[in-house]
């Protein structure tokens, strides 16, 4: 899908943003229909751009993998919002859009004159959301987080939220474990999701609100292994009471997943020991995972290892037992799944390497709008490439103004010539 066409035709988004923990919500935003315009330095762009693996841009200014992920279906504009002249277009802009989002540290925005009070004077009804790590908003009792004031990236709330420590094996420091970096996807969908309600909200009753998303409230939320077993009674070093593990097969490993007693039951027939079912032994799932090394695994494991991944999970799936391959990442990409969902865009290289940069697609299918593919030649915006376009035709501004701001450092070169490449210090959130 493209703006303007797809269920959020019509709404417009003015995004301040960096790197992934609201970007990937807002090209989602946009996937759906929205027109977004993001805002960046004029001639850095954001940090996301200086993120490594990378390709360059037809200028040789390097655009990063994080940036390719989070960044199709938007317009840049580069302003610089630490000049006066800078925020003072932000924020006539403002009125122009239905949605302001950031997700710079908290109080960021605040020091630059554009908190959400600043942003509501000039527009009433607009929605403003910030993600960031801790919070920018007192609770009702005119609390902030402890943490409000420091930086985090995704690693940071995942570490927070306790579980990197529940996962920690004995005697072995906690392993990071960057699942694409689910700190920062959370947040932004928490985000879509803010936004959304609170435009439903605007169409009742006409006001707008500010969304405040925590990086570490989003993880939180989606950790119930840490706190909501912990206050069930489950320990770390207790045992799991299913079977959910990996056996080889031929060509790699499958993994299966028994939960419920029937599951259970029609593993036994299909290992061939249905008695399995009336022994005391497998009477109970903590009894599974006694008897998992010395007998269950043998059994399918035995048969597993002369089958393929695929024969494997199609015996296990018509049996009704949750099992998938482990795929790698050339499988993965080759897999019909993928290109039947949609769910790879190639976007051409400008570097001249062949092979084209791939792009998650979108995940949410409509019935109405069954083709969710992005149009093909579907690239990211250049920095700034768009500035002297939107700048026209919401501002009015003339040439010999644009030609001004240009020359004085606070928007992008008219012209399109680019700046420096961003430095990777740069990529350090302020």
């Amino acid at each position: 899908m493209t703006a303007g066409v797809g269920p959020l035709a019509g709404v417009r988004v003015l995004a301040a943003e960096q790197m992934q923990a609201l970007p990937y919500g807002t090209q989602l935003l946009g996937r759906l229909g929205a027109e977004v315009v993001k805002v960046e330095h004029p001639t850095q762009g954001e940090s996301g751009r200086g993120a490594h693996p990378a390709m360059v841009d037809p200028w040789g200014r390097t655009v990063g993998a994080t940036f390719l992920r989070n960044n199709l279906a938007k317009r840049s504009v580069g302003i610089d919002l630490k000049a006066p002249e800078g925020r003072d277009l932000f924020l006539d802009l403002v009125p122009h859009f239905d949605v302001v989002a950031e997700n710079f540290k908290a109080g960021t925005m605040d020091r630059l004159g554009l908190s959400y009070e600043a942003v509501s004077a000039r527009h009433p009804g607009v929605i403003y959301v910030s993600v960031s790590g801790f919070g920018n908003a007192p609770n009702a009792a005119g609390d902030h987080s402890p943490y409000r004031d420091q930086p985090a990236y995704a690693s940071v709330v995942e570490a927070m939220s306790g579980v990197y420590e529940w996962a920690r094996r004995p005697g072995e420091p906690p392993r990071p474990n960057p699942v694409g970096a689910l700190g920062d996807i959370s947040s932004a969908l928490f985000a879509v999701i803010g936004v959304l309600a609170a435009l439903r909200e605007r169409d009742r009753t006409g006001v707008g609100q500010q969304v405040d998303v925590a990086m570490l409230d989003a993880l939180l939320s989606m950790t119930d292994v840490v706190t909501n077993m912990w206050s069930l009674g489950v320990r770390p070093e207790s045992p799991m009471h299913l079977i959910l593990d990996a056996f080889a097969a031929s060509d790699g490993y499958v993994v299966v997943q028994i939960v419920r007693e029937h599951q259970f039951e029609r593993l036994a027939d299909l290992v061939g020991h249905p008695e399995w079912v009336g022994e005391e032994r497998f009477a109970t799932r903590a009894g599974w995972v006694v008897h998992l090394e010395g007998t269950i695994r043998p059994a399918l494991g035995g048969g597993l290892s002369t089958r393929t991944r695929a024969q494997a999970t199609a015996e296990l799936g018509a049996a009704g037992i949750a099992a998938g391959s482990c795929y790698t990442a050339p499988e993965v990409i080759a897999d019909d799944h993928t290109s039947v969902r949609h769910m790879l865009v190639e976007m051409e290289r400008t570097d001249g390497v062949d092979e084209p940069v791939l792009i998650p697609g979108n995940p949410v299918k409509l019935s109405d709008l069954p083709d969710p593919a992005d149009p093909p030649g579907a690239r990211v915006p250049w920095v700034g490439e768009h500035t002297a376009e939107v700048l026209r035709a919401e501002l009015g501004l003339g040439e010999q103004e644009l030609a001004r701001l240009a020359d004085a450092g606070v928007i992008s070169p008219v012209d399109g010539v680019p700046g420096r490449p961003r430095d990777p210090a740069d990529e350090v959130a302020p």
